[in-house]
């Protein structure tokens, strides 16, 4: 079996975090916009979604993840990670007992 996660600095064997230099580990960090602009926010923060639009957001991010993973710009590409994690955050805080299939288990 294989590793999921790279650590190798070598950037053909990097993770997309650590190919992508606007990356920080948990939000996208701009140098040049920190200057101009300030903290930018990147959409509404999803505390302040509806559950309805909180479950929209996650659609379309997931619908468009390969497409964006194998064609957008680096820079698209963190601002995905950032906000699909952003998220996924807030609907696990939400739904912390979410019903789970029993189809998904796997036997130990």
């Amino acid at each position: 079996m294989t590793e999921s996660v790279r650590w190798s600095t070598d950037t053909t064997d990097a993770s997309p975090e650590q190919r992508v230099p606007e990356w920080d580990g948990d939000h996208l960090h701009d140098v040049s916009a920190d200057d101009a602009a300030g903290d930018v926010e990147l959409g509404i923060d999803p505390a302040e979604l509806a559950d309805e639009d909180l479950i929209r957001e996650m659609h379309s991010l997931h619908r468009t993840r390969l497409d964006t993973l194998r064609h957008a710009t680096d820079s698209a590409l963190a601002n995905h990670l950032r906000r699909t994690a952003e998220l996924e955050t807030e609907y696990l805080a939400r739904y912390p007992g979410r019903e789970i299939d029993p189809g998904r288990l796997r036997g130990e």
